[in-house]
This record gives structure tokens, C-alpha cells and sequence, in this order.
């Protein structure tokens, strides 16, 4: 695998903690600028608008640039926002960098996986998209958590500080490592590649992504406040929590990146949905006990970003045709999940009092998406038994 794959991983990982440490930071943000609870839960569905509208805007924009200019712009960019949102008082200036910050966050990952999957070959295509995405888990992980601790001991403005220090080190390697294409791509014609995307395979993938995420973002933007208002956990245990999740996506999108493999979506995949409906439903019946809680999250971190991180890899092996936005389509797909699942949570938690709703509404999402799967296997089937006849 080429090291720059890795540095790119390594700026993901500075991203993905930002776009996910507002799941630690969200109580904190609500008291300090004297917004709801829900004002503050909606910051992560503000940064997912900025991922939905930048991956293809950026992906469309940046195809003809160099490189390794995108690279760099992108990520220098998102260093900027987030030290004015370290300095934000107001919050819908805070909002507003998180929008841009997405944008941006969106140009980079929808320029990086094209990277990525044009360094190996196909055969090693999944794995190079694990390794991108692994610092997106690893993030959940590690930055995260260490973002919940630096919250709760400096408050919440440093840990924006602190994710705009992370990436320098990510945007230095970029300057010295990115592939040097300094003549651009004037070959790339974004129509063509738009036209490709237009497959039922494809928008099959994109769709389950959408859904599968979505479930994932709806239980995730209120872990914290599930395990302090439902388990009664002290606020001290958030972090431990949201590392037991990150640790999970580790493990899942790891052993997604080894075993992806073919161009369908068969029996292994409807089943890996089967049983993440089955593991959310748990979660929201057994969230009132500790142990349970920590033991179904750590579950459920793997099977959502395993079952995801091989959606993705999915739509750019069947959209060989547009190499250049096959990536910021997956993007988009995963990031309209991140947007509506928090939403629909909001919804049901706001109509029930009950925070566990979060998790019934994941649990309903990832039903969704095996049925989804399920009838479409089985009108294949009946297609090519008429075949046969």
C-alpha cells in the first residue's frame, strides 16, 4: 500500500474527529451560547449539509486541478474555519463554520478516494478505501474520546483549536507527498462521469449507504446524552463510550476492507443488515444498563461502518466510469444519512421525551435498508429463473 494513502488517512482522521466530536461537545455548546439541547444536536446535521452539498460541487470544481493543490486548499481551509469557530460566540456563526468546514471536509475525501483508488489497482481497491476510512473510525476511537476529555477539562472551544492544530501536520505531508500531476486532468469530462453514475447498481449502493448511515447518525449524535440521561452514567463515562464505539468501526471497516469483494450485493450483505436492525433494537431495550449499553455499542460501531465503509468501496467498483466523482457520490450517499438520521431522531425523541427513540429509529432504518436489499435480490432471482425458462 503506498505511504500516501496513509497520509491521507491521517488528515481523514483530523476530519472525522471533527464531524464527530460534537456528539461529546453537544451538552456543553447548548449551555455555554444558551441554546436547546436540540440546537446544539443539530450542529452535526449541519456539518452532513455541508458534506452533501460540497462532494459534488468540490468533486465537479477540483477535477481538473492538480492534486495535489486541491489537497492542500481543501485542508488548509478547513484549518481556518475551525479556528474561527474556537473563537465563535454566536451560534449561528459556529453553524456556519461547520457548513463550510463539511464543504471543504468533502472536496478533500471526494478528491482523496480518487487518489487513493487510482495508486493501486483493483484488486487492492478496498483496502485502500479501508484505509481512508479507517481514520474516519479511528477518529471515533481516539479523537473523539480525547475531544470529550479536553471539553470537559477546557472547555469546548479548545477542542476546536486542537483539531485545527491536528491537521498541520496532515497538511505539511500533503505539500510534500501528494502525487505532483501539476498539468491537471483536462481529460476528465464531469458529464460523461455524471451519466455513468445514472446504473440501478450503483444507485442501489448509494441508497443503502444513505440508509444504513443514516441509522448509524441517528443513534450516534445522542450517545452521550443516552448514556447520562437513560444509563445514568456519569459524564465521565461519555468518553469511554464513544471509544467503545470507535473501536467497533475499527474492527468493522478493517475486516470490510479484507473480505469486500465481487461486484454484487448478495446474501453476506443482507444478512450483515439483518442483524444491525436486530442490534439496534437491542441497544434502545437493554440502554437503560451499563454493561449492556457499552457491549451492543462496541457491536454496533463495527457492523455500521463495516456494512458502510463496503457500500462505498461497492459504488466506486461498479462506477468505474467516473473515477472522478464515483468518490464524492459515495460521499454524499453516506452524509444525506448523517443529515436525516439525527433529524428523524430529534423527531422521535422530541415527541416521546424518551432518548432511546434515537435507537428505535435506527433499528427502523437499517430494517429498511434489508428490505430494501432483500426485494431487490429476490426480483434478480425471479428475473433469471425467467430467463432460464
Amino acid at each position: 500500500m503506498p505511504l500516501f494513502i496513509y497520509v491521507l488517512g491521517l488528515a481523514v482522521f483530523a476530519q472525522g474527529t471533527s464531524e464527530f466530536m460534537l456528539s461529546g461537545l453537544a451538552p456543553d455548546i447548548a449551555h455555554d451560547l444558551s441554546v436547546p439541547m436540540g440546537a446544539a444536536t443539530s450542529l452535526t446535521s449541519a456539518y452532513a449539509i455541508g458534506m452533501i452539498i460540497g462532494a459534488p460541487v468540490m468533486a465537479a470544481l477540483s477535477a481538473r486541478w492538480p492534486r495535489r493543490r486541491a489537497l492542500a486548499g481543501f485542508l488548509a481551509a478547513f484549518v481556518a474555519v475551525h479556528v474561527i469557530g474556537a473563537a465563535a460566540t454566536d451560534f449561528w456563526l459556529l453553524f456556519g463554520t461547520r457548513i463550510v468546514a463539511a464543504i471543504v471536509n468533502a472536496g478533500f475525501l471526494a478528491v482523496a478516494m480518487s487518489v487513493a483508488v487510482a495508486l493501486v489497482g483493483p484488486a487492492a481497491q478496498a483496502r485502500a478505501t479501508a484505509v481512508l476510512l479507517s481514520g474516519v473510525t479511528l477518529s471515533c476511537l481516539a479523537g473523539v474520546p480525547a475531544g470529550a476529555v479536553l471539553g470537559d477539562c477546557s472547555g469546548w472551544r479548545a477542542v476546536f483549536g486542537a483539531v485545527a492544530v491536528l491537521c498541520l501536520p496532515a497538511l505539511v505531508w500533503v505539500f510534500r507527498a501528494a502525487p505532483a500531476d501539476t498539468a491537471g486532468r483536462g481529460d476528465v469530462s464531469v458529464r460523461r462521469e455524471a451519466r455513468a453514475l445514472r446504473s440501478r447498481t450503483v444507485w442501489l449502493a448509494l441508497v443503502l449507504a444513505a440508509v444504513v448511515n443514516g441509522a448509524t447518525f441517528a443513534t450516534f449524535a445522542y450517545l452521550a446524552v443516552i448514556a447520562t440521561d437513560v444509563t445514568h452514567l456519569p459524564g465521565g463515562a461519555v468518553p469511554g463510550l464513544l471509544a467503545a464505539f470507535g473501536a467497533g468501526a475499527f474492527a468493522g471497516v478493517t475486516v470490510a476492507g479484507r473480505r469486500t469483494g465481487g461486484g454484487q450485493l448478495g446474501r453476506g450483505a443482507a444478512l450483515a443488515l439483518c442483524a444491525l436492525a436486530t442490534g439496534w433494537a437491542v441497544l434502545a431495550a437493554s440502554s437503560a444498563h451499563a454493561v449492556p449499553l457499552f457491549a451492543v455499542t462496541v457491536v454496533q460501531g463495527g457492523l455500521s461502518f463495516g456494512i458502510g465503509s463496503a457500500l462505498a468501496t461497492h459504488v466506486l467498483r461498479v462506477a468505474t466510469q467516473a473515477p472522478s466523482l464515483s468518490g464524492s457520490f459515495a460521499t454524499v450517499a453516506l452524509n444525506v444519512g448523517a443529515f436525516l438520521g439525527p433529524l428523524l431522531a430529534g423527531t422521535a425523541t422530541g415527541a416521546t421525551g424518551d432518548y432511546r427513540g434515537a435507537a428505535w429509529v435506527s433499528a427502523a432504518l437499517a430494517a429498511t435498508a434489508f428490505a430494501l436489499l432483500t426485494v431487490v435480490r429476490t426480483r434478480a432471482a425471479l428475473g433469471r429463473v425467467r430467463e432460464a425458462r
